[in-house]
This record gives C-alpha cells, structure tokens and sequence, in this order.
C-alpha cells in the first residue's frame, strides 16, 4: 500500500459539518485492491488477537461485534485502516469514533476518513495504521506498544495543559469560537473587536504588575505584612553567609524556595540543620539569585483560587508520598501507585505518575531511607518536597469547609495584589477555622495558579472552576462574535464579496474581506495573493480592529483544510459551474455542489443562504441547509421563485430593468440597473447576478434598501476597487478590457458583453490552466473563436503538471473545432502578448486579455496609457 497523502481538516469540511477535526488519508491500496480481508488467510484471527477491544466497533451493522462480522464476509484494507487508525488512538487515550471511507472513482485509491483529538497524532495514527495493517496481511509481529507510548508523549506534547483545557471546553460548552495563537497555551476566545485572549490563567485582564509582584515572594510578603495578613516569619537572603544569619533570626525549622520560582521548583522544607541549609540554598540557587528563607509551619497545605476578586474553590494538597504494607520496599510502593488507573503519564489522568528524581533521594535521606526500605504498615513516607500535582501529589477538595473569615482574607489578598485569577498557598491545621485561631499563615501569593486540582481531585467534590472565568470575561450582554458573510460559487466570488463589503462598510462597519486578490480591512489590502481559504478566513478572524467579515470562500481551501469559521450568519453561493472537475476527487457537478454547500451548512440556524434560483445544482442546495433560505434570479417567474414568495419566502429579482427585492407577494424596488455602474448600463448579464446575490444578502442581514441602493451607486468597477473584474481602459483610438475569466462560463459571460460592443476588429489574449479537465480547455479556445476576431494564445504560468505545448494544443483543437479558419498566433509570455496586441491594435479596436495575472496585465496596460497622454 502507498499513502498518496494526508491533510488535517480543522472545521467544518466536505466530510461532516459537525465534526471539524478530521484526518484525510489518500490511500493507493495498490496489489491489495484484489485481496479484500476474507480471502487473506488469517487476517481475521490476527486482527482480533491485536485488538481484541475492536468489539465493541459497530460498523454499519450496528451492534458490538458489527466490524469483526465485515472482516469475515470481507471488507477492503481501507476500511480496515479507518478502524485502526480509530482504535490506537483511542488505546492513547483519545476517544474517537468517527471514521468512512469512500473511493475516489480511481480503482484501489481510497479517502480515508477518522476523527482525531491531536493533529499531529491523528497524522501519526494514520501512518502507524497503514504500517499495522501490512503486518497483519503479512503476519508479522508488530510493536503495538510503541505506537501507543508515542501518540501518548505526542499528545502531551500538542495537547493543551489541564487549566486552558477546561477554559476552551467551558467556551464551547457555550458557543464561544476559540483560536490557538501558538503551540503553547495563548488562545483566543471570539472573533475580531469581541476577542479576548488568555494564556494558561492569565487574562488579558491581568495586570502585569500584579504579576510582578507575585513573581517577586518578597515584595508579595511586605505587601501582605502592610494589609495584616497573618505570613510566615522570614527573610531574603543571595549569598551563603547570609545563612547563618538567616538561621538565627528565624530559627529551625525552616523552608528556602527561589524568590522567582514557581511550581515548587527548587524549594526544600522542613530544613532542621545549618548543612542541610547550605545544601537547601544551593538547590534554589539553581532557580533564582536570590533564595527566600522562611519559618517552616507545621500543618496542612491548601491552595485557595480566587477569580475576579471572589473565592471560587479550595484545596488540601500532600505531595506524592506512599503508604507502608509492611513488606514492600519503597520502589515498590511506587510501581504499585503508578498503576492507580488515576495516574497517568503528564497531564492525560486526573493524577501524574510519581517519578524518581533528586528531590525523592533527598527526601528519603532525610529520614535516612532509600528506595529498597520496607516501610512498616500504615507507614506514611512522602517523596517529594512539595505538593505539585505535576509532581504527582494529590488533592482533596475542600472548598465547603472554608470558613467566611477566610474566605473574607483571600478575597482581600487577591485585591491587594491585583491579580484577576489568584492562587493563595496557606499552611494551616484546617481551614473550616479563622488562620488566626489555627495558627495558619499565607505562604505564597501565585499568578496563572494551576486548575488542575480543583477540576479532578483525587477525592471530593471535583469544581468546574473554570466558569467563573468565561463568567469573567464574557459578562451578560457582551458578544463574543462579529458577523460573518461568506460567499461561494463557481464564478463571480470576488466581485460579490467585494460589493457586500462596500456595502457593510457604508453602513458604519470596520469591514475584513478576503478575496482572490488579498486580504483587506476596510481599503487596506493586508495580503496580496489568493486569500480564499481557512488560513485568510482566520487573518481577519482575529484581527481586533474587525467588527463585520466578508469572506469569500473557495473550493480548495474547504477541501485542503474545511472552514476557517465555524458558523456565519449568511452564505451566498452565487452558481456551481463545470470548473476544476477531476481535482480533489470532485467529478460531477453534484460532487462540486457538495464542497460549495459546506458553506451553506454553516449557516446559523436563524441565519439565511442566499442561492441563485436559475442554476439547478446551487438551488438544490437549499434541501441540505437547517436555516432560512433566500434566491435570487434574473426571472421573477422562475418556479422556484414564485413558489418560494408564494410561501412567504424573501427573493431579489430583476424586473422591468430593476434591482427588486421579493417578499412574499410585496415588491421593493431597490435600484435601477442602469443607475448601478457595476452592471455597465446593464450590458453585462453576470455582474447583474453579482448585485443580485449582494443585494439580497446585506438585505437579509439586515441593512435598508434605501442603504443598499446608495451602496451599488457608488460602487464603480475599476482596477482598483475590482481589480481585473471587467476593467476597462480608454485608449484614444481603441479599448482594452482586462478580466480574470478563466473557465467556459467566465468566458461565456465575456462573449455575451462582446457581443454589445461596436468594434470593427476584437483582439482576444487567452491562456489555458493546466489543472482543467482536456475538453473544458478545449472549450475555452471554441468560445474564444466565437467571440474574437483574432486570437493571441500565451502560456507561461498555471501549467501545473501539464506542458505549455499541451495546453496551447488543446486550445488550438478548441478554436479550430468552432472556425477552422481563425486567425490565432502564440506568443508564450503574457507581457509580450500585451504589448504585441496593443502594437497591432487598429483605430476602434477592442483588445480582450482574459487574465490569470490581473496585476502584470493591468501594469502593462497602464503604462501604455500613460505613455500616450505624455505622463
């Protein structure tokens, strides 16, 4: 077998609209095409014995044991490959379920289709799935194991830690779109103006110099001190005769921790002697130049958070310890805790595997033990110096025995130190009494405080701590989205877009669009290039200048990667026409009326798809979608108008040469088409589709016609503000027009504007993509013929993977079918054609060049003009 490749769909996709994280394997079952598993002598009983827990996998016979009956009736590898793929990650410790395969119309090709968790484990489980199943059609053994310990290292790796986790989960639990900003833990929440963006528990709310502060223990300490907050006696020391001095005016025992340290890294407790002193010092000094020495206290060690300014939860930790039999040695009480089915390796269970390193040996010394020391029964022997989870401590839960008093301190300490999301260590007997009748102090004051031990302690109530933090940033009545239009189709994206946009923008929006050309926010353009996938979708997505996206949508970022949003509020999908057939697996048109409708299903359920009623694949549309739908038409009687109006359904037409919106019976004329530049008089039948599905679309949004119509007036077609969509150039004695028309249709809509034109002699320039099926280039040089009085053909970009003298051919076969006898000549590079046809051009001549370059072209025509009025 050979993987052709693998893509990572990341939103809603071809594949599902719901499920957005999915694993596209193209698999070449090559020699295996012939073999499906029953007639692979013990592939059945191989298979079962790798993954006995593949019983539980239904199939399509929907009940446990379903995929294990389709091996023995005989099912092809890659469908075998799609259960694997699922059933490794979810012995990784990822459950996921959802998994097809469909071919690809090629024999022994195959899209493979599987949800993941990880990206980079999705992609790792596909490539370990194809290798598993080789060893099973081969009966080779096969180190499954090894697999599993790398998805789990992998997922630690990429995965986000236990605290953004449950911050990102408490988003989505309530409609909340997130991004992540790194491969860390920086994440934004909402879209555009409404973003807000946190890293771990760090807000954007945070301040920084309550950071500061609790970055630095002893200006936390002197802080505390001033608000008579009961702390733990000590002192801040940087050099090793300090310690002596230290000893003596605070007296054993004693604690010495980094002043700049966190997570318990390099701190020793309970010091009892001047060298384990000076051994202590050294250990933090590993961490911070300057080492804070303070009184041990004797008691329990709890953490309080604290989210904006108010208590949310409290926890008892003990560091990783071990509970004596009586005869088991201390590295066996260690194996047999590390298999608690509650700890697992990092972050993945609600406890860590307990780990021996330094700190244990220290610990153990300390009580003059090693790892073979058999402990008595009962015996309690901690391991490590603090109770990090990360470490392998535990927690309990203790949050309803926090007495109001407190309560009351904590809550001040997170205002004195100013910190939104607070974690305030105290070492006290309990908490369920005053600190000043227990005798507790506050030990430590903690920026981006871990959530871990509140969300899964290892006993008590686990506190969804999390909440209060989304309740924090999103308070009622503050959005956490800006709306989006997206807008699809065959032909006419990039105009569409652009004329929603102007609109949007005159109605007081700060408007983000992405089109073919670049991405734009308001007339900035950001980006130059083809910006019509999830990657530019997201560009303005998380731009916080933003508050309206328009977003033109093409076919190949949805097949390469799914949507870059997860829902919008209207979608427009202006026609599916035959283009870019046999690319990507898409050889129909119903297959491209598919992909286009992925847009359309993404549409929030009060929010509408705006869909042309005169083409019949993008009207079937309308059957996929859960939202209001709304069509537009050049025929107010076309049937699917009349009977969508007749139900009280919302259409824009063009009637007795107006722009009208259809309501039910009720008509709104909107704008005369000879008053809307971009229809040029009228003349040009696609552009008045492009006012169309714009019109309907910013009306169903909710924008007044009488904003609309203002709108199209004052949206003129030029090089600028539409660059290579109909721009025409006035010569003195003859005209140029430039249009990005690169399809049969695109060049029909062309043919039919000509056809308006008063020219003694039309010159075409035309050039073929290598992509295209042979007939549709064919096509392209039958309707040049058509339309052009003389042909300039040139090919010097987008051959992708043909050769220019192909793609010249076939234009050449297309032209001859329609006129044997036209006249064409072939001048490769799109430059030299320009100049050659403005060399030749007679007076009255209209030169067409139908480019896929906009900006060269438009460059060389310029010049040429301002070149002839003297500039």
């Amino acid at each position: 077998m050979k993987i052709i490749d693998i893509r990572a769909l990341r939103g809603p996709n071809y594949w599902s609209n719901y499920r957005k994280k999915l694993i596209l394997m193209k698999l070449d079952l090559e020699a295996l095409e012939q073999s499906p598993t029953n007639k692979i002598n013990g592939f059945g009983e191989r298979l079962k014995k790798m993954f006995p827990s593949m019983k539980s996998h239904r199939c399509s016979k929907d009940h446990e044991g379903g995929f294990f009956e389709r091996i023995e009736e005989g099912t092809w590898m890659g469908h075998v490959i799609e259960h694997i793929a699922l059933e490794i990650q979810s012995l990784a410790g990822m459950e996921v379920g959802f998994g097809r395969t469909r071919g690809t119309g090629t024999p022994g090709i195959y899209n493979v289709v599987f949800s993941y968790m990880e990206e980079k484990v999705g992609t790792y489980a596909a490539k370990a799935s194809v290798r598993i199943a080789e060893a099973l059609v081969e009966g080779k053994d096969y180190d499954l194991e090894n697999d599993i310990k790398q998805m789990r290292e992998i997922r630690e790796r990429e995965r986000f830690g236990p605290s953004t986790g449950s911050i990102v989960d408490e988003a989505v639990a309530r409609d909340i779109p997130y991004i992540r900003l790194n491969s860390q833990s920086l994440v934004q929440l909402g879209y555009g103006k409404n973003q807000v963006r946190f890293r771990a528990t760090m807000t954007d709310r945070t301040s920084s110099i309550a950071v500061d502060l609790a970055g630095n223990k002893d200006e936390t300490k002197r802080m505390l001190i001033d608000a008579a907050i009961p702390v733990a006696k000590g002192r801040c020391i940087s050099d090793e005769t300090e310690i002596e001095a230290a000893i003596a005016d605070i007296g054993f025992p004693l604690v010495f921790k980094p002043l700049d340290g966190n997570h318990g890294k390099g701190a020793s407790i309970n010091v009892k002697t001047l060298e384990e002193s000076k051994a202590a010092f050294e250990h933090a000094k590993k961490y911070s130049r300057r080492i804070i020495v303070e009184k041990f206290i004797s008691g329990y060690d709890f953490r309080v958070l604290v989210i904006n300014h108010r208590f949310i939860a409290a926890a008892l930790r003990e560091p990783a310890h071990v509970t004596g039999d009586g005869k088991s040695t201390i590295q066996q009480l260690i194996d047999k805790e590390n298999k608690d089915p509650r700890r697992g390796y990092g972050h993945e269970n609600v406890l860590t595997e307990i780990s021996v390193d330094r700190e244990t040996m220290e610990q153990l010394a300390k009580s003059n033990y090693t790892l073979e020391t058999v402990l008595k029964k009962d015996e309690h022997c901690y391991l490590k110096g603090t109770a990090n989870l990360s470490t392998g401590g535990t927690s309990t839960d203790v949050t309803h025995i926090m007495h109001p008093t407190n309560i009351f301190i904590c809550e001040r300490i997170s205002r004195v130190i100013g910190l939104d999301i607070c974690g305030i260590d105290i070492m006290a007997q309990n908490l369920s009494e005053p600190l000043e009748v227990s005798g507790g102090v506050v030990l430590e004051v903690n920026a981006a405080p871990g959530f871990r031990m509140h969300l899964a302690p290892a006993k008590g109530l686990p506190r969804n701590v999390a909440a209060p933090v989304i309740d924090m940033l999103y308070p009622p009545g503050k959005s956490c989205r800006i709306p989006i239009i997206a807008v699809t189709g065959t032909n006419g994206k990039t105009t569409t877009t652009r004329l929603i946009a102007h609109i949007v923008k005159n109605n007081g929006y700060r408007v983000g669009f992405t089109t073919s050309d670049g991405i734009y926010v308001q007339n900035s353009m950001l980006t130059k290039g083809d910006t019509t996938g999830p990657v530019s979708a997201e560009f303005i997505l998380k731009d916080p200048t933003v508050d309206f996206a328009v977003l033109e949508t093409a076919r190949g970022g949805i097949l390469r990667a799914g949507l870059g949003f997860g829902r919008c509020d209207v979608a427009v999908v202006t026609n599916i026409q035959e283009d870019h057939m046999g690319l990507m697996d898409i050889n129909t048109l119903k297959d491209m009326a598919n992909v286009k409708g992925v847009v359309a299903k993404s549409v929030k359920r009060d929010g509408y798809v705006v869909l042309n009623a005169d083409n019949e694949y993008c009207a079937g549309i309308s059957k996929t979608v859960d939202c209001n739908v709304a069509y537009f038409s050049l025929d107010e009687n076309n049937p699917i108008i009349k009977e969508h109006c007749k139900k009280g359904g919302i259409a824009a037409i063009y009637e007795n040469g107006f722009i009208t919106i259809k309501k039910g019976d009720w008509k709104f004329r909107v704008g005369k088409v000879t008053q809307i530049p971009l229809t040029f008089g009228g003349r040009v039948t696609f552009m008045i589709y492009n006012v169309l599905a714009a019109t309907l679309a910013s009306y169903v949004y909710g924008f007044t016609i009488e904003d609309i119509k203002l709108s199209l007036e004052t949206f003129i077609p030029s090089a600028t503000l539409t660059p290579g969509r109909m721009n025409i150039f006035d010569f003195k004695e003859h005209k140029v027009l430039i249009d990005f028309a690169h399809n049969a249709d695109g060049f029909r809509g062309i043919k039919e504007f000509l056809s308006t034109i008063e020219s003694p002699y039309k010159i075409g320039i035309i050039t073929g993509t290598g992509d295209r099926r042979d007939d549709d280039i064919r096509d392209m040089g039958r309707i040049s013929a058509e339309m052009f009085d003389h042909i300039i053909i040139r090919q010097d970009k987008f051959l992708r993977g043909r050769e220019a003298d192909d793609i010249v051919r076939l234009l050449v076969e297309g032209i001859k079918q329609s006129n044997p006898n036209q006249s064409y000549e072939y001048i490769p590079k799109e430059i030299e054609a320009l100049k050659h046809a403005l060399d030749i051009a007679k007076p009255g001549t209209f030169i067409t060049a139908l480019s896929d370059v906009i900006d060269n072209a438009i460059e060389v025509v310029r010049s040429y003009l301002d070149k002839e009025r003297g500039l």
